[in-house]
């Protein structure tokens, strides 16, 4: 998870929200990525998205089977989907995402019971702390600088 948090990291020094994931197979990190979708102006690029393109590109195959991931924050709806897609073996995420976390906190899409033919294990609250904190501090500083500009 640490590394996913540099990830994250990355993400912030580019005014992007501070959303890191790293892809591993093998116990060796395979792919990073972090958020970009104000840089690309791209709304499905979120870090999970680009993590499972690149390991693709990496491995030639869309099956990610023998791969995990570690993610900052729970995976939304769009992202949940594209790791089932991707066979995408087990998620460990650090903090839960009350507003659209996908996995647990709003919606249950990795539970088989919907018909998806592939379990994702999962793991949540890796790291907690820290990835909240980072998530908290970006939008705190987004908030002070919009306030700034009313106030200008």
């Amino acid at each position: 998870m640490l590394e996913a948090i540099i990830e994250a990291e990355k993400a912030v020094a580019l005014s992007e929200c501070p959303i890191g994931c790293v892809i591993v197979k093998d116990g060796k990190i395979l792919v990073r990525a972090h958020n970009l979708r104000l840089t690309r102006g791209n709304a499905i690029a979120h870090a999970e998205v680009i993590a499972i393109d690149k390991a693709c590109r990496k491995i030639g195959d869309f099956r990610l089977c023998d791969c995990d991931m570690y993610v900052t924050l729970e995976p939304c709806t769009m992202c949940a989907g594209a790791i089932i897609q991707s066979r995408i073996r087990k998620v460990y995420f650090g903090a839960y995402e009350p507003k659209s976390g996908a996995v647990c906190s709003c919606n249950d899409i990795f539970n088989v019971e919907h018909g998806h033919n592939h379990k994702v294990e999962f793991e949540g609250g890796i790291l907690e702390d820290q990835c909240s904190s980072m998530m908290k501090d970006f939008f705190r500083n987004i908030r002070i600088r919009d306030a700034k500009k009313d106030y200008l």
